[in-house]
């Protein structure tokens, strides 16, 4: 049984759909986005797997709607974060909504890497990147040698690196 059997699809869409939906709804508030969120689920049940062997259905499904509720969640908190610094800028900036797009999208991935990178790594990297820490002065900060702060910023830059080249 291939992964896209429409018929094995179908019938876990059948089975599956409205309770799905019924229970996005009663996390979002919102009968369209949980809707969308339904529709984004059974696709990613079609592209990664084959459904027959799927033996917890609405297990498997509220874990895949959940991974990307908390995805909308956090794309939605990096849009908002942005529109806000943006609305800080004394000047009024006006961008074509592809450029916005990319640049949440970016804004976005730059967010998961960060997340990716571990709370010492994450919390060097900032410390060093965004205050403009030496690394004498981030070692003092977070209680470590500046070879580990060093062995941080590695880490860090190898996955700023990755991001760029990705």
């Amino acid at each position: 049984m291939s992964p896209s059997d429409p018929t094995a699809l179908h019938h876990l869409f059948q089975q599956h759909n409205s309770w799905l939906n019924h229970w996005l709804r009663t996390r979002l508030g919102n009968s369209s986005d949980a809707a969308d969120l339904a529709q984004d689920t059974f696709v990613r049940v079609l592209a990664a797997r084959n459904v027959e062997a799927i033996r917890e259905p609405r297990t498997y499904l509220s874990a895949i709607a959940r991974a990307l509720m908390i995805d909308r969640f956090r794309r939605n908190a990096v849009e908002q974060a942005y529109l806000d610094a943006l609305a800080l800028r004394p000047e009024a900036v006006d961008i074509s909504p592809e450029t916005r797009l990319s640049i949440i999208e970016t804004l976005t991935a730059i967010d998961a890497m960060l997340d990716d990178l571990g709370p010492r790594t994450r919390e060097i990297f900032l410390g060093v990147q965004l205050e403009g820490l030496s690394y004498v002065a981030a070692a003092e900060r977070f209680e470590v040698s500046v070879t580990t702060v060093k062995k941080h910023m590695v880490r860090a830059i190898t996955q700023c690196l990755l991001l760029a080249q990705g």
